[in-house]
């Protein structure tokens, strides 16, 4: 059963690969998988009990007859929920943080970015709004922030080749800039809400590679646009119907939002609770805040017919669903014990996660960020550095601790890795969608250059690390 249950996670892997070429949804896939997956595990829960938690299940039964309903209640109580728990603090974590950016996008709080980017020089141009892109997905999540700032894109670049060019970079703006801090991605999240890592520590080391990651790329990047670029500045959009904030009143709306996030590993520091419920107490403080300002601007009649933020857009259930269906089939794969004796494979044959960091990143690029990510992190389990000592090889096993290299390099290395290839991240997805770009022009143009940046950045954590363990 074991073997059947990774042949149906391959097989996942596989047509989430391809899933460009055979036009099936990753999320259908990934729910399908994390399904089946606890349904064939719980068919032959009492074998995989028995050898992977005896004694729990032991004193589970206090005496009582084993039988094939109580070791299903076990699984569920103990294991299962267990998993679903971890995947509901992520999913929970990412919706509000949707939730934030929706209703700081409807109330017209980064409208400014327009005006900022206002510039036909193209060097200026694609830095400028790469930056933003680079720093709001370092706080927000990077799907809804890669798509607000292609659609900003769209309407004001008119060249085609053009779009897809500066398209690429922002790209690549999001998934850099997420990959380095706790909340800006969603294996930065499960490796936080898992305590592999502390939010100070994981960006202390991860924005210098994520900076190069960004900046070489967007520098070859930008030597095959124009000097000049072909734009035309749209209207400035109507928001009679939705909001009549000033600038100043949209500052604010700015403020709560992102600076209630970055206030979030301080909650987490200081109360020890999942992360998703700072989240969530930051969207109910800003959703307050939305209505009393508008309830002063509009009246009662168009407060009731006013829009209400579209968080829930079809995208972005598809990337909810693709999460919890991946991380629920690597629950399921995670205990029957396959992952630790690859693991053990690794740890024997290979002994390096530098190594490993490359291939996972290559991986990324082939088939999915997020699903290399959490197949890397499901692998090992965090380990106490106090019992390092016990350990025949305590350097290497160094690694694998709080704060361990190990889940800095996963974290960086499928982030970059991811986007090597554009369908293997849901924001080169949105830009195929857009621009309606083929993938052999990306490989052509962008792949080499990606490459550079990520080995560069690959490059300066190994150099942290080495230098300042």
């Amino acid at each position: 059963m074991t073997l059947v249950i990774v042949i149906i996670l391959l097989l996942g892997y596989f047509l989430i690969a391809t899933g460009h070429l055979t036009n099936i949804n990753k999320a259908a896939i990934a729910m399908f998988v994390g399904t089946v997956g606890w349904i064939l595990y719980i068919s032959y829960g009492t074998d995989f009990v028995m050898e992977r938690h005896p004694h729990e299940y032991m004193e589970f039964l206090a005496g009582r007859s084993p039988s094939s309903e109580t070791v299903k209640y076990y699984i569920y109580d103990h294991i299962f929920l267990m998993y679903l728990g971890k995947t509901a603090s992520i999913v929970l974590f990412l919706l509000a943080t949707m939730s934030i950016i929706e209703i700081l996008n409807n109330n017209g709080c980064f409208d400014f970015i327009s005006e900022w980017v206002r510039t036909r020089n193209s060097r200026r141009f694609i830095w400028t709004i790469t930056l933003f892109t680079f720093v709001i997905s370092a706080n927000l999540d990077n799907l809804t922030t890669s798509t607000m700032m292609l659609t900003i894109m769209h309407n004001i670049v008119q060249g085609r080749r053009q779009r897809l060019i500066i398209g690429c970079a922002i790209v690549l703006a999001a998934n850099t800039g997420g990959c380095f801090t706790v909340i800006g991605d969603p294996a930065g999240v499960a490796l936080w809400t898992n305590g592999a890592v502390t939010a100070t520590n994981f960006s202390a080391y991860l924005v210098l590679p994520a900076m190069a990651a960004w900046g070489l790329p967007t520098y070859l990047l930008s030597r095959g646009l124009p000097e000049r670029l072909d734009v035309e500045w749209p209207a400035a959009r109507y928001r009679g119907d939705d909001t009549n904030l000033t600038r100043w009143q949209r500052l604010v709306m700015l403020v709560v939002g992102i600076g209630g996030l970055w206030f979030i590993p301080t909650f987490h520091n200081i109360t020890k609770l999942s992360p998703f419920l700072g989240a969530l107490c930051v969207l109910s403080v800003l959703w307050v805040v939305d209505e009393v300002i508008n309830r002063k601007l509009l009246d009662a009649d168009r407060m009731i017919q006013r829009r209400m933020p579209q968080a829930l857009r079809y995208d972005n259930i598809q990337s909810i669903l693709f999460i919890i269906g991946i991380m629920l089939g690597m629950g399921a794969a995670s205990e029957t014990g396959v992952f630790s004796t690859l693991s053990g494979w690794i740890d024997y044959n290979v002994h390096n996660v530098w190594f490993y960091g490359v291939v996972a990143g290559l991986l990324s690029g082939m088939v999915d960020m997020f699903t290399i990510a959490m197949t890397g992190i499901s692998m090992y389990p965090v380990l106490d550095g106090g019992n390092i000592g016990m350990w025949s090889d305590a350097a290497y096993m160094s690694d694998f601790v709080v704060n361990g290299a190990y889940w800095k390099i996963i974290a960086y290395s499928t982030a970059v890795g991811g986007c090597l290839v554009c369908f293997a991240n849901v924001s080169g997805l949105a830009l195929m969608k857009i621009e309606r770009m083929r993938i052999g022009w990306y490989v052509k143009h962008c792949t080499a250059k990606i490459m550079v940046g990520w080995l560069a950045g690959l490059a300066i954590l190994w150099a942290e690390i080495t230098f300042m363990r």
